[in-house]
């Protein structure tokens, strides 16, 4: 990245949510990169430079809620609706009429709504690590309580409750984030017959089951210093927030009940990342879900960081698969 360095831009644009904070590098066709939890633009440091030095116009934002974009108060305004209307300000606010989004972890759901509503602006979509899939189905939160069982309880489920997981993470933001990305880490994760670090035993905490003293290989001090730096900023309230407007979601896209994605499409996903694992009935539906599917990659021995644990990989997968969708 050293030598693209003074090639980036930052700037903010105006969004419903107040603004949106983006990075910018290259020139071409405009390529906006959506990150995911808890993250932040510097999860795409890999792609920026690999992307414009390939002729695209590469635009990393900070999701809203995060980083230096607005952060608004209620939970409403985590909406996905609100979510895709902030990509296309973006788009619009940068002087384009469309762009090929991809996206990461929730940015890949975010990418993927972003095409399903707007496919008029966005012409091609790339999805990493979480696979599509349409509306529909039962409410989430009633899925996600039930997939603790008794003894324990999801993830998704955790943080739903205000103030419950902030409670836990914002004392100690940097151990909990370095905990965080070593459990879902293919090289640091805990082994198969460990307790599951997507579960919380009751009266737990998700971090008592966090590897603990080793940062993965992708991961540098100096890179943890830039996210922890931006949350300890910021809090991790605008980031949980989404999770907590997916029944929101459920409801506002129920219109959109079991609708393909027509559109070019990639998914690349790690063979060590529980998305993957657990969604392969997804990636199966791809012939249904995916018509306009162009590649599908699932990178062995990789877990879900998957553009920082294999950037030079996920950069040659993304750069084949814009030359053949932009041609």
């Amino acid at each position: 990245m050293t030598q693209h360095a003074a090639q980036i831009t930052h700037r903010s644009v105006t969004s419903p949510a107040g603004r949106i904070h983006l990075v910018e590098q290259g020139s071409g066709p405009l390529v906006l990169l959506v990150h995911g939890f808890p993250e932040s633009w510097y999860s795409w440091r890999h792609q920026l430079p690999a992307l414009a030095a390939a002729g695209y116009r590469a635009v990393a934002v900070d999701v809203r809620g995060y980083g230096r974009s607005s952060r608004p108060a209620p939970v409403d305004a985590y909406r996905m609706l609100d979510l895709v209307e902030d990509n296309v300000r973006v788009v619009r606010a940068l002087g384009e009429e469309s762009a090929v989004v991809v996206g990461h972890d929730w940015g890949a759901t975010i990418a993927a709504h972003s095409a399903l509503l707007r496919p008029e602006v966005f012409r091609a979509v790339g999805l990493l690590s979480v696979p599509y899939t349409p509306p529909g189905g039962p409410r989430p939160s009633d899925v996600f309580t039930r997939l603790g069982g008794g003894a324990e309880e999801f993830y998704v489920a955790y943080f739903q409750e205000p103030g419950r997981a902030e409670a836990e993470v914002e004392p100690d933001v940097r151990g909990w984030l370095a905990g965080f990305y070593a459990a879902l880490s293919a090289d640091t994760m805990p082994a198969p017959d460990a307790p599951d670090p997507h579960f919380v035993a009751r009266g737990g905490t998700l971090r008592d089951r966090f590897p603990q003293g080793r940062l993965p290989g992708w991961l540098s001090e100096d890179d943890l210093d830039v996210y922890a730096g931006e949350f300890e900023r910021t809090g991790l309230t605008g980031a949980l927030n989404r999770y907590r407007a997916m029944d929101r979601d459920w409801e506002d896209l129920a219109a959109h009940a079991g609708a393909p994605l027509t559109q070019p499409s990639l998914f690349v996903g790690g063979s060590q990342d529980a998305s993957t694992t657990w969604l392969a009935d997804a990636i199966e539906a791809y012939p249904v879900t995916l018509p306009g599917l162009v590649a599908s990659h699932v990178l062995d021995g990789c877990g879900h960081w998957i553009q920082q644990e294999r950037p030079e990989d996920v950069n040659r997968i993304l750069v084949d698969w814009l030359a053949a969708v932009t041609a």
